[in-house]
């Protein structure tokens, strides 16, 4: 298959179930900062996201297969990358009980493209990504996919099995815990 910008994300998919690796290798880098973003959403932990994004990415390898619905694509790859997240979020806690101090302070891409990172500093990139960070999972989630992949509500409620007016709630919640998180935080400084 010859891949292009125009190739649909379905075609891909296709493709790759019939052993295409180009096919695969394209779907994964189109969507490598969508499936990091719904790790760290869920995650919470900017240093485990290589390795949950890099194991979601060798299970849909395994598991391709397994999808019939085609155009279901997104919420079975979003559950598929929510779970490791939740599976690793688990060990890393058993793990953490075991050693402390580690320091956290990498975000999820520090890839030079990264668009919040070019909107703002180094500095407030932390505190905002650190307020993000401090919501709660289900705040967290749908506020991620929303303002850092630009889903639509829609898509949202799909991939999280949720009404599209519980995934609204917890955007306006989202929104006003990150808006009193960061006047704290400003306060403080």
């Amino acid at each position: 298959m010859v891949v292009s910008q125009e190739t649909s994300d379905c075609d891909l998919i296709a493709a790759a179930q019939r052993g295409d690796r180009n096919a695969l290798d394209a779907f994964v880098r189109r969507h490598e900062g969508w499936v990091r973003h719904v790790v760290y959403a869920t995650l919470g932990r900017p240093m485990m996201v290589d390795d949950v994004a890099q194991h979601v990415w060798s299970t849909l390898c395994q598991q391709l297969g397994t999808l019939v619905e085609i155009d279901r694509w997104r919420p079975w790859l979003f559950r598929m990358a929510r779970n490791a997240a939740i599976d690793a979020g688990l060990k890393g806690a058993r793990e953490r009980k075991r050693r402390s101090g580690m320091v956290e302070d990498d975000p999820p891409s520090s890839r030079p493209d990264d668009p919040v990172r070019s909107l703002i500093g180094n500095e407030e990139y932390r505190r905002v990504l650190d307020a993000i960070h401090g919501l709660p999972e289900i705040y967290r989630e749908p506020f991620v996919l929303r303002h850092l992949e630009d889903w639509s509500y829609a898509q949202i409620a799909e991939a999280m099995g949720l009404p599209v007016d519980t995934v609204e709630t917890r955007l306006v919640r989202a929104r006003r815990l990150l808006r009193s998180a960061l006047s704290d935080a400003q306060n403080t400084v």
